[in-house]
């Protein structure tokens, strides 16, 4: 098993990597950073030192090279870089020492803050709204998924086949707009809800004050796509599980419904179910972007669509890492939840 993951962490640096090189090529061509950092104003001496600190004076092979060496953990540098970039981690050597660093994602364009500080900032925001999206699609999905199963041909597997086909068909972007609509603004005196607000609400004496309400709607907006395939995968797979011949000879060892169901049936049918849930936990990290800014959700996704308006780039190749690594320890999790939840796996 050590092994297996240690494969499966090296392909997923590869993969990474992939993306680093991706994300260089494809923005360092927009625009001069010197320009975006300054604006029209600035002399030529400041142009220049800008272009310099950000290595715009080095060929583009050189240019990636240190980027690569800023965004990596394992990296070089000289005594001044630690100074000037305020890196982080461990240090060994004279002048020019060997870096375990926490990555250095460069600064903002418009603030001059941290990328990473910025993109911190936001994570939590993000990822409750994640967890609260998928908790109710797996929740729910699973529950319709086994009750479309068990019921099959009847009125309760049609209306839950139709309603995750809605479900998947309908993109998130409208139906947030549709949910913002309805139920935070015509309905806003029943529901309680609004259309946009954030996870806190400032009050210029209070402080700071925790407002759950605000994640009702774009959590649902986010979980609906989800839910409709969580349903559908679960159906098809406790459909399959129902027809083994274990499962008839735990009817006929005189065991309940609700055990077989749910201890025997379910869990040999969760494989694909994990693999959904997996996947598409690290897919709402990375599309809650137009959910976010529609609600005004405080996350990553907002944070970018706000730094793509303002041609922040630095913001934008950041979120672009932490999603992708996000996606990468996502699926290795995954694995190893399918050698917990089914034995057969893990003797493989």
């Amino acid at each position: 098993m050590l092994a297996y993951l240690v494969k499966k962490l090296f392909y997923g640096f590869l993969v990474l990597f992939g993306v680093v090189v991706l994300v260089f090529f494809l923005f360092q061509g927009f625009g001069d950073p010197s320009r975006l950092v300054l604006g029209q104003t600035g002399d030529s001496a400041t142009i220049q030192n800008i272009k310099k600190e950000l290595y715009l004076d080095q060929p583009k092979w050189k240019q990636f090279l240190f980027y690569l060496n800023d965004v990596s953990p394992l990296a070089i540098h000289t005594t001044q870089e630690i100074n000037n970039k305020q890196l982080k981690g461990i240090f060994i050597g004279g002048h020019t020492k060997l870096a375990f660093k926490v990555p250095y994602l460069r600064r903002s364009y418009q603030s001059k803050r941290s990328v990473l500080a910025v993109l911190l900032e936001a994570l939590p925001g993000t990822m409750l709204l994640a967890f609260s999206a998928m908790f109710i699609a797996t929740i729910f999905g699973i529950l319709l998924g086994v009750l479309a199963a068990i019921k099959q041909n009847t009125w309760w597997d049609t209306s839950a086949v139709f309603t995750s086909v809605l479900g998947i068909s309908a993109p998130s972007f409208f139906m947030g707009i549709v949910i913002a609509y309805v139920f935070g603004f015509v309905l806003s005196n029943v529901t309680g809800l609004h259309m946009t607000g954030s996870l806190f609400t400032i009050d210029p004496f209070t402080g700071r004050h925790p407002e759950l309400k605000n994640l009702i709607l774009p959590a649902i907006t986010l979980g609906i796509r989800p839910l409709a395939i969580i349903t559908q995968l679960t159906r098809s797979s406790m459909l399959d599980v129902l027809d083994q011949d274990y499962i008839r000879t735990a009817y006929a060892k005189g065991l309940g419904r609700g055990l077989v169901i749910f201890k025997h049936a379910l869990r040999n049918a969760l494989n694909p179910v994990i693999t959904a849930i997996t996947g598409w936990f690290a897919e709402l990290l990375a599309g809650a972007f137009f959910v976010e800014y529609i609600f005004g959700w405080k996350g990553i996704g907002k944070i970018t669509v706000d730094a793509l308006e303002k041609l922040d780039f630095p913001i934008v190749m950041g979120s672009v890492l932490i999603t992708a690594t996000f996606f990468i320890v996502i699926n290795l999790l995954a694995d190893v939840l399918y050698g917990i939840v089914d034995p057969r796996v893990r003797i493989k």
